[in-house]
This record gives structure tokens, C-alpha cells and sequence, in this order.
């Protein structure tokens, strides 16, 4: 079964791993995504493990601030709580939502093309517009769904996928696609539910994209997996494959590549484990 371990990056005494399985459509090819909090392991003097049931975590009582101007260098989406402190949409908003649910923080708004992204380097880790040699990045085309990232991740670039090619991790938060019918917010966080996932394998780095939907869209009762994705939203995820597949090629860049035989791979189980660290 194929691994891809992904971290947190929050300050826990604590490490929670969610496992969630997935077998690719028509195909043998199965894989696991592992969402982890721990904390170094320099800070850990002794285990202890045991069961652990997912309950419900708070709706993060967030709000959007706003620096500079939209399209600009300086442009900036912070995120404030509700005494007015800046808070990490990285860090800060958590994962779990329970019942097998996540938040998702939408970067790039469905129908628009300027590349934001949360910026993992900065205080806060605000959105911002990514650059190349100083200027603003552009897709060169609209992105067709909702594009976010689920908090408290992170594809870890020192560990290698064995059935995805040996690829590693890409040191990013993992990346969701969203795909209700609603046009969201930067910086808006949605409650998802994961339907499916492409190993994307961008120059050598895995990439994954999970393929979700709101609670709040009106379909969201009706798709849990990847065939109801492909009933209610038919063709779907072959356009979702195929637009991250060639969206570099304009640039001079070849395709990108998929593991798990090019096939978006279907949640299957999810299993939830407890460590903790005294």
C-alpha cells in the first residue's frame, strides 16, 4: 500500500494520525494519506498509545483582513480571531471538523487564474499572490473549481511514495479541490468532504489533490465516493486530471504526471489512532 505521510506543523505535546485509504477506480492500485500532528522528536521522552474517537472540533471563528491591493506585490489576506490577533490559516485553523469531515481554506476562487497561495514563509502565513523573478504568477487560464489547501498539513519532501514512483513530498500544505457549484472567497473555510485523490507528480514531487465538495452545496448529500462524483458531477475528474495535468505546457514546461496508473483513487476507509507524549 502506498504512504504519504503528512505533518502538521502545529506545537502539540501530542501526535494525532488520521489514516484515510484509498483504491484507484478500475484498477488494483491502493494508497493511504496520513494527516499527523506530533510534535520534534527531540521533545519526546516516552509513548503511550490508545484508542481514539473522533469527535467534533470547533468551527474556527475566523475573520479576513486585507493589506494592499488586489494583483500586487503587496497584496495580502490575513487572517484575524475574534479579538483582532492574527491567527495562521496554516497553523491555527484545525483539521477535523468530525464525522469524516475537514476544513478546507479556499485560496483560489473557481472561474479566476492569478496563483494565490498561502505564504509558508511568512509571519501568519497570509495568502498571497505567488511570484516568479518578481512577478505575479498567472494560470493561463481560468482554474475551474475552488482550490484550497487542508490545514495543519504537510507532504513531507524527506519521505519517498514507493508505489508513486518514488516521488517525495513537495513541502507543501495538501492541496484540495473543490468542486460544489458556488464560486468561493479567498480565504473563505469550507467544511469538505473528501470524495477522491490524484497523485499529481509535478517535476518529481508528489502533489496530491483531494477531491472534495462542501458540506453547504446542495449535491453534497449525494456524493460520498467516486462513483456518485462521476454520476452527479460526470466527467469531472478527468477534467480535474486533465487541467492539472497540462496547465504548465503553455509555459514552455512539459505535462505534469499521475501515479496510481493516471486514475483518481477512491476513499475507501478511514482509521484514526492516539499517541500521546508526556
Amino acid at each position: 500500500m502506498a504512504t504519504a505521510r503528512v505533518l502538521t506543523v502545529a506545537n502539540t505535546s501530542c501526535l494525532l494520525s488520521k489514516t484515510t485509504s484509498f483504491v484507484a477506480k478500475q484498477g488494483p492500485y491502493s494508497t493511504s494519506l496520513c494527516f499527523t500532528r506530533r510534535r520534534a522528536a527531540s521533545s519526546l521522552s516516552s509513548s503511550c498509545r490508545r484508542s481514539f474517537a473522533c469527535t467534533a472540533i470547533y468551527n474556527p471563528e475566523v475573520q479576513i483582513k486585507e493589506e494592499g491591493q488586489p494583483e500586487t506585490l503587496d497584496y495580502r489576506v490575513f487572517f484575524v480571531d475574534r479579538v483582532g490577533q492574527k491567527v495562521s490559516p496554516w497553523h491555527d485553523i484545525p483539521l477535523q471538523v468530525g464525522n469524516g469531515l475537514f476544513n478546507c481554506v479556499v485560496e483560489i476562487p473557481k472561474e479566476s487564474s492569478a496563483k494565490m497561495e498561502v505564504a509558508t514563509d511568512e509571519p501568519h502565513t497570509p495568502i498571497k499572490q505567488d511570484t516568479k523573478k518578481g512577478k505575479l504568477r498567472y494560470y493561463p487560464y481560468n482554474i475551474n473549481w475552488n482550490y484550497g489547501l487542508l490545514p495543519q498539513t504537510w507532504e513531507d519532501p524527506s519521505l519517498a511514495n514507493s508505489e508513486v514512483e518514488g516521488a517525495f513530498g513537495d513541502n507543501d500544505p495538501v492541496d484540495v479541490v473543490e468542486i460544489g457549484e458556488s464560486r468561493r472567497k479567498i480565504g473563505e473555510v469550507l467544511k469538505v468532504k473528501p470524495l477522491a485523490a490524484l497523485a499529481m507528480i509535478d517535476e518529481g514531487e508528489l502533489d496530491w489533490k483531494i477531491v472534495a465538495i462542501s458540506l453547504d452545496d446542495p449535491k453534497a448529500s449525494l456524493v460520498n465516493d467516486i462513483d456518485d462524483v462521476e454520476k452527479h458531477f460526470p466527467g469531472t475528474l478527468t477534467a480535474i486530471r486533465d487541467w492539472f495535468r497540462d496547465y504548465k505546457i503553455p509555459d514552455g514546461k512539459p505535462a505534469n504526471k499521475f501515479g496510481l496508473g493516471n486514475k483518481a483513487a477512491n476513499k475507501v476507509i478511514l482509521q484514526l489512532s492516539f499517541n500521546c507524549y508526556p
